[in-house]
């Protein structure tokens, strides 16, 4: 909660403001009960500047919200219960009620209760998003073992909605104002990646990840780069040849619609900071992007999926079972993801909005192409 300002401010500083009449639904999964989730999202929306911004919906239950609360006791939280998603107050947070049973809340603790509330929480989450009643989702943490059952067979948020919003491909997109980092791979032992390092994925990936940078981040001519799947980027060969038969030829097919460099070896292009000249750099696997990005975020990342046809954002943490109930979870990347939903659910709009309106659209690509020939000529 330390860097609340820092946060809000940025943020406001950033982003298109909506005024209170246009104001998206925002909802919020609970997460894992005995996690940091619901201790997050009590510091996060005790805030009411926040409720300028959105109009908050916990999909969890009374009972849940009030038992953490008195864990942060210092925390003037207060809510209004529902039961209809179509009677919503815009100027309280809401608690959309999914179960009514009282249930066992053990922090700190792994089992199956935590999980399978969980994923109640969020099925109620993406069955309100699908229907429009709540136009962005923010997840809470879960935890991959906890949440297997016969009716979640899938080992994170991102597959799961993969599934869920029928997309036939989704891009974990790690995002931290102007850092943002993407996966070819996600959560794949380190033995099997290879065997998800194709030419079509790694075209798959680039599309998603340039039509989101476009769309989401309102770039005009995205950046990427993309890194090498071995040490040194193969060194031409001589560690690996997956850089010279796989990801070359792949980045030089998508050369053709967009503007995309590589492959980097991870190392260097984090040691000299070339993430700085570019919109989004695109990892092989999921530690070769998330320990540097983890490590340069400073707690305040988030986690978008990009290419699915609605907005869901997480804080690029987990469960945190070592804290829970001890209210010493830091709230800045809950924060930041619940920015970041919003303000991409606004510039969505205004790309929609700018494909409607020919004229809007030429002048843009007037601009840029105008600020590219002043940067040629520099």
């Amino acid at each position: 909660m330390a860097r609340f300002s820092t946060v809000y401010s940025n943020f406001t500083d950033n982003s298109n403001q909506m005024n209170a009449d246009i104001k998206p639904n925002i909802g919020i999964s609970c997460g894992d009960l005995n996690g940091i989730g619901i201790e997050l999202i009590i510091k996060a929306f005790s805030d009411l500047r926040l409720l300028e911004q959105c109009t908050p919906v916990i999909f969890a239950s009374n009972k849940v919200i009030n038992f953490y609360r008195k864990s942060v006791p210092e925390i003037n939280f207060n809510y209004q219960s529902t039961k209809e998603l179509n009677r919503l107050s815009n100027k309280h947070v809401n608690v959309f009620n999914c179960w009514e049973e009282e249930v066992a809340i053990t922090p700190g603790q792994l089992n199956e209760t935590g999980g399978s509330y969980a994923i109640k929480s969020l099925r109620a989450g993406v069955d309100a998003l699908k229907q429009n009643q709540i136009q962005g989702l923010v997840t809470a943490p879960i935890h991959k073992k906890n949440i297997q059952s016969a009716e979640f067979d899938f080992t994170g948020h991102t597959p799961f909605l993969k599934k869920f919003f029928n997309a036939n491909d989704v891009v974990m997109l790690l995002c931290s104002e102007n850092f943002r980092v993407a996966l070819v791979t996600e959560h794949v032992p380190v033995k099997e990646i290879t065997q998800h390092i194709t030419r079509e994925i790694i075209l798959s990936k680039l599309n998603i990840l340039n039509y989101s940078l476009v769309k989401d981040f309102g770039i005009e001519k995205p950046k990427i780069a993309v890194l090498g799947l071995n040490p040194h980027a193969g060194d031409e060969g001589l560690i690996g040849k997956e850089e010279e038969e796989i990801i070359r030829p792949a980045i030089k097919e998508a050369k053709q619609t967009m503007i995309v460099t590589g492959p980097f070896s991870a190392d260097a292009f984090f040691a000299r900071r070339y993430y700085e000249r570019f919109d989004a750099v695109l990892a092989m696997y999921h530690d070769q992007g998330l320990i540097p990005f983890k490590a340069l975020a400073i707690g305040e990342g988030v986690n978008f999926t990009a290419g699915l046809p609605v907005v869901r954002t997480s804080p690029d943490h987990g469960t945190a079972f070592d804290i829970a109930g001890k209210n010493k979870a830091d709230a800045s990347s809950f924060l930041a993801a619940t920015f970041e939903c919003i303000d991409i659910i606004s510039r969505r709009n205004g790309f929609e909005e700018s494909r409607k309106n020919p004229l809007r659209k030429m002048t843009s690509e007037v601009l840029a192409n105008a600020e590219d020939e002043k940067i040629e000529e520099q």
